[in-house]
């Protein structure tokens, strides 16, 4: 009977583990009663109420006192050693065989020495129960694995919220606690604002530089609205873009870090509160001046080399670039609303005409014999092509200027001079007018009116900025501002004689006359001089 109770004991090995687990306590003390009687049983000796006691409260001692001294040889046990230290309390064959051989005889002593083992079994149950919590902790680790996602997902989650971690980075950066910069009116600029605009004039010296980029200045401009015409702005290829006090202290007001790639142009909204910005980085981005923050950011797949505002409409403007497409964008909905699909590989400026019904485009296409889609006439509305056949010389144009009274542009070209064409069909270029004397040789070399149109500005790749009368072509002044090339030269639009310059070092520089309070410094007669034209007599 006693193999049979420990057959069925043992049994319950092959149970679900962690039911039996669960009763290891109760079945420990039931296996050690039974194995009691079946050897009380076979020993003749009547078993007593003290014999029941739990095996972790008693003793072998006290086991023992329950048994008369004289029939102590009729318990008999193994020769073999005892096996006890199972790691299951339920394993009950050692205790089994315990009581079932009747070989050789048993000691008290030795018995107490056997059975002092019983008395390891609650380490035993405490580490089966250790080990229960350790799979549980499994099997709750294993119920909250995350389900598979698709590599292109995953990839986009993780873009995602890098993306939204540097533009929360970035807001941050340039959201600062100091003063407004929009609120103030310089005093400088204070006396001109209500005076009537006279004739430009020319700087003569430089009276300030401004330091801070870290790379190629490719663009300068002053604020368009008068009262904050002291706020200059700057695109580097350092991927940033500042506004600087280019009126008095000279030092940087904002930096705004919105792009990851170089920022290749830039310009101020006509309300002066935003600033519109294109980069390497595929993207053209509207920020606001003041806070910093991204009012929209447009995503153009190619790289923004050159961008235009609509005149007429200012949440409308042009992105141009490494791609045959210029891409309208209306920042209201930030979506595409216009292409303009040409054969070339990248547009390298992009001007509107008077009234915003127009735009020419530059691109780098230049074929064996002639320019053809050099410059780029195109219709607003309806994205069609008014004339491709505008100049005919084989250099690219790399900016572009509009007269802002006459209806004319100039396109500064490689061919180290600036052409002038009617800005009204067929777009002739004026044969007369060629303001040479500087040096482009490959650079993006910028060109400007000022503001009463009888100066036509341009940097040059020797460092210097030259200044010609727009009537008569001729050269009125060279000022040397840098060491590398000057890439932009912005006249002040209510300054008299004071420009900024801008070089390939990350430098900028402001230029004025030598008296800051003369108007009249280097004057250019804004009416061209009149030329009377002769017919020699023939004499017969």
């Amino acid at each position: 009977m006693s193999s049979l109770v420990a057959y069925e004991d043992s049994e319950s090995e092959d149970e679900n583990f962690e039911l039996n687990m669960a009763r290891t306590s109760t079945q420990t003390e039931s296996c050690y009663e039974k194995q009691q009687v079946t050897a009380w049983k076979s020993s003749g000796v009547e078993p007593s109420l003290h014999s029941f006691i739990p095996q972790a409260a008693r003793s072998a001692q006290d086991f023992h006192k329950t048994i008369p001294k004289g029939n102590t040889s009729s318990l008999y046990c193994h020769s073999q050693p005892l096996n006890l230290a199972s790691p299951y309390c339920c394993d009950n064959t050692a205790a089994t065989h315990l009581c079932s051989d009747s070989r050789a005889p048993l000691n008290v002593g030795e018995t107490e020495g056997r059975l002092s083992s019983l008395q390891r079994l609650p380490h035993i149950i405490q580490r089966s129960d250790n080990r229960l919590k350790s799979s549980k902790r499994l099997c709750s680790d294993l119920s909250g694995v995350r389900p598979y996602m698709p590599k292109r997902q995953r990839l986009g989650t993780v873009a995602a919220m890098e993306d939204s971690k540097f533009t929360g980075e970035q807001t941050k950066s340039n959201q600062t606690t100091e003063s407004p910069i929009l609120s103030g009116v310089s005093e400088r600029i204070r006396h001109y604002i209500d005076e009537k605009l006279g004739v430009a004039g020319i700087p003569r010296k430089l009276l300030m530089s401004l330091g801070g980029h870290q790379g190629p200045v490719n663009t300068l401009q002053w604020s368009p609205i008068p009262h904050l015409s002291h706020l200059l702005l700057s695109a580097s290829m350092d991927k940033t873009f500042k506004v600087w006090d280019g009126a008095e202290s000279g030092r940087c007001l904002r930096a705004y870090t919105c792009h990851t790639g170089a920022v290749r142009d830039a310009c101020w909204t006509p309300c002066g509160r935003r600033l519109l910005t294109g980069s390497f980085d595929n993207t053209a981005v509207i920020t606001d001046v003041e806070t910093g923050q991204q009012v929209g950011r447009f995503d153009n797949q190619f790289k923004v080399m050159c961008l235009g505002l609509h005149p007429s409409i200012p949440e409308t403007f042009l992105c141009g670039g490494y791609s045959s497409v210029v891409k309208a964008w209306d920042s209201r909905c930030s979506k595409v609303v216009k292409l303009y699909k040409a054969s070339i590989q990248q547009t390298l400026d992009i001007l509107f005409l008077r009234g915003g019904v127009e735009f020419i485009t530059s691109s780098d296409c230049v074929s064996r014999d002639s320019a053809d889609r050099t410059l780029i006439a195109w219709d607003f509305q309806t994205t069609a092509k008014l004339s491709n056949q505008i100049y005919h010389e084989r250099y690219t144009c790399p900016s572009l200027a509009l007269h802002p009274l006459e209806e004319a542009f100039v396109a500064q070209t490689n061919g180290d001079y600036m052409a002038a064409f009617s800005s009204q069909k067929p777009y002739k270029m004026n044969k007369r007018r060629r303001y040479e004397g500087h040096k482009v040789e490959g650079y993006a070399v910028r060109c400007q009116f000022s503001l009463d149109g009888g100066i036509l500005a341009s940097g040059s790749s020797t460092g210097s900025a030259y200044f010609y009368n727009y009537h008569n072509a001729h050269l009125l002044h060279t000022l040397h501002a840098h060491r590398q090339a000057c890439l932009c030269v912005s006249q002040h639009p209510v300054l008299p004689a004071t420009a900024a310059t801008c070089d390939w070092a990350g430098e900028i520089k402001e230029g004025g006359a030598y008296c800051a309070g003369t108007r009249h410094d280097a004057a250019v007669p804004s009416v061209p001089p009149v030329f009377t034209s002769f017919r020699p007599s023939v004499h017969l």
